[in-house]
């Protein structure tokens, strides 16, 4: 009986050990990062990220739009936030982490060299998120936003960029040239191929307005067949 008494003793003894044990632990986690820091930071996260796809969504000026792209640059600022507070305060973290960073390769290209900037962005939000400096974050997203829709703005004064690839009889090309000449201010000869069938020709050319080329090119005796393909620069315009 007396042994049974023990044993008793024993096991709530160790129970309390584990309970004081899970307590300190637990403790020792929320000293410096507590549930609502986190809750705040992920929930900031959130908002600035949508900021960022929003302003990717509304300045894009490529040909295809990827929603996905968007998403990602939202969930860049929700991932770094929570790795930044984590690793802010444990120098030993910290270096493991970078090392870790330092092995990873990432294979998706950017096809864009605006997406890498929408990217870093992303990612400097995050940082500044985990680092608690809300205001600060708030102020450099917004601005940057401003910013952004300022240069699309000057942007939209530019005319666009199109391809025309049109399929025609080789004795008509001076017909066209003048005709392209008379309707359209910018254009540059991208290629030209001539066939025993006919002759091709790609020209890039600068609309400012919503004028029909393609009809206008169609109108011309020994214009097979025209089209006109949005196109998207170097400087991204």
């Amino acid at each position: 009986m007396q042994t049974t008494l023990a044993l008793d003793t024993i096991g709530v003894q160790d129970l309390v050990k584990n309970n004081a044990s899970l307590s300190t632990y637990f403790a020792e986690q929320f000293a410096s990062l507590t549930p609502m820091k986190v809750i705040t930071a992920l929930l900031l996260g959130c908002l600035v990220g949508l900021i960022i796809a929003f302003v990717y969504r509304k300045c894009y000026r490529g040909v295809l739009y990827s929603p996905s792209f968007a998403m990602t640059l939202m969930m860049l600022t929700l991932i770094t936030t929570p790795v930044v507070m984590c690793i802010k305060s444990d120098l030993s973290l910290s270096m493991g982490m970078v090392g870790a960073l330092s092995i990873v390769r990432f294979r998706t290209a950017v096809k864009d060299p605006m997406d890498t900037a929408y990217m870093f962005w992303a990612l400097t939000m995050g940082i500044l998120l985990g680092a608690e400096l809300y205001v600060i974050s708030i102020v450099v997203v917004l601005g940057i936003s401003v910013v952004m829709f300022g240069m699309t703005f000057v942007r939209f004064r530019n005319p666009d960029a199109y391809l025309l690839v049109l399929h025609y009889d080789d004795d008509v090309e001076s017909t066209i040239l003048q005709q392209l000449r008379r309707t359209v201010k910018q254009q540059r000869l991208r290629s030209k191929t001539v066939t025993r069938a006919g002759a091709e020709m790609t020209v890039e050319v600068r609309l400012s307005d919503k004028q029909d080329l393609v009809a206008t090119m169609l109108n011309i005796d020994g214009v097979h067949d025209a089209t006109l393909v949005a196109c998207q620069t170097e400087a991204g315009v």
